[in-house]
């Protein structure tokens, strides 16, 4: 007689082996083959219903949207300079000090961050930075980490900083009020402990002068198009989060309205900036949700839910620091976007404590600090300098990332605590 548990072990078998192939990257198969692969095998032997996957992929949608207004955008102002007179504007400005290039830098990952999404600048504007700071003649990696860190480290400003931030609230996402009254302090505590400790990390690089001269980089008539069009476009993805609307469709309009107005100016092509688009990390999302959906559909969501309770149970204090970081170490272990998926299930179903989704929520954007394995934009980041023929290892990065993340990490969930505190008694 076959147990009834089988065929939900065969589940979770599938599920947790496609995560590992797809951190692993056996062969360098692409991310996506991996996920793809894991959801084709729970439809052909029916561990899953294809229903389950349909409204799994629907689910998906708003996601997917934002990745593709945000892909398109970026390769747009990397077409026309944005990135590259960035970079040049940062190290001119430096007036020959590393110490100072290093701010200027880690300002300019922070506002792309920002208003650009984390990707952006972990993989679009690290490659300008190095371009840059190798004419300047100056030891490329603090500016480098800076780049990559700043991209999680500032990803919970905005809800646009970091698509993670979507796959968590899902179709719940907080009105922009009530988001930068939750986030705002946290995310200035998280990018000012960054900041200080990778400054004192490289500390020794950054007392050096730099000799090299990188030319001005005079931004075009597109390119200036190009920022007015993300100007209007982050205004209008904040009235949308102000009045708590899905924010994926907006942005893949305002992209698309963007492009078709340069394109037009410059008589080009627009069909060919969408084979710039990752496509593939489209489908690794929309794969990521089906497995998370069939791992709920099995149960497996119920020990999370468990655990959550637990921690609420704990105390305030005592239960966002534990949470934050348990979620954050998490991260580096199955991926942001999976677990973000994960606790974003967890807590809809828990209707979790304000305190403790905001200590998830930290986790799942500030944990990928620790290791190049927490989020598929430190990920591309690796790939991009790989690329370059710049390599850092897996230990390389956590050696910063020891340091850096829980420094951050424990300044965010102090700030979430203490803005908690003065609300109550306000």
């Amino acid at each position: 007689m076959i147990s009834p548990l089988l065929p939900h072990i065969f589940v979770s078998l599938i599920v947790g082996i496609s995560i590992a192939l797809m951190l692993v990257r056996p062969r360098n198969i692409s991310e996506a083959h991996w996920i793809a692969g894991g959801v084709l095998l729970l439809l052909v032997f029916r561990l899953v219903p294809l229903q389950l996957a349909v409204r799994a992929s629907a689910k998906a949608l708003d996601v997917c949207l934002f990745l593709i207004g945000m892909m398109l955008l970026s390769e747009l102002a990397r077409e026309h300079g944005v990135f590259d007179w960035l970079s040049s504007v940062a190290v001119r400005s430096a007036r020959g000090s590393c110490s100072r290039l290093f701010a200027l830098v880690y300002a300019v990952g922070t506002l792309v961050t920002i208003f650009m999404s984390n990707d952006a600048t972990a993989v679009v504007l690290t490659p300008a930075i190095l371009t840059a700071v190798r004419k300047a003649k100056v030891e490329p990696l603090p500016y480098l980490f800076a780049c990559a860190f700043i991209a999680n480290a500032a990803s919970f400003v905005l809800p646009i900083s970091n698509p993670a931030n979507l796959v968590v609230f899902r179709d719940q996402m907080p009105p922009l009020g009530r988001w930068l009254l939750s986030y705002a302090v946290p995310s200035l505590l998280s990018i000012g402990a960054t900041f200080i400790v990778i400054r004192w990390l490289f500390r020794k690089d950054l007392c050096a002068s730099i000799e090299g001269d990188v030319e001005r980089k005079p931004l075009t008539t597109e390119g200036k198009l190009v920022l007015v069009g993300l100007a209007a476009m982050v205004v209008m993805l904040l009235a949308a989060s102000s009045l708590g609307k899905d924010l994926g469709l907006p942005t893949c309009f305002a992209a698309l309205a963007i492009t078709a107005v340069v394109s037009i100016r410059v008589r080009s092509n627009p069909l060919r900036l969408a084979r710039e688009i990752s496509w593939a990390t489209l489908a690794l999302v929309v794969g990521l949700f089906v497995m998370v959906d069939a791992m709920e559909s099995i149960g497996a969501m119920q020990q999370t839910r468990e655990w959550l309770a637990r921690a609420q149970l704990l105390g305030s204090t005592t239960g966002t620091l534990i949470t934050g970081f348990a979620v954050a170490v998490a991260n580096n272990l199955i991926n942001n976007l999976p677990l973000g998926l994960i606790a974003g299930s967890t807590l809809q179903a828990a209707h979790a404590k304000s305190l403790i989704t905001d200590a998830v929520l930290i986790g799942v954007d500030l944990g990928p600090n620790l290791s190049i394995t927490g989020s598929l934009a430190t990920i591309l980041w690796l790939i991009a300098l790989r690329k370059e023929k710049l390599d850092v290892s897996f230990w390389d990065f956590l050696k910063v990332g020891t340091v850096a993340m829980p420094a951050a990490l424990l300044a965010s969930l102090g700030g979430v605590i203490l803005m908690q505190m003065f609300l109550h008694n306000s």
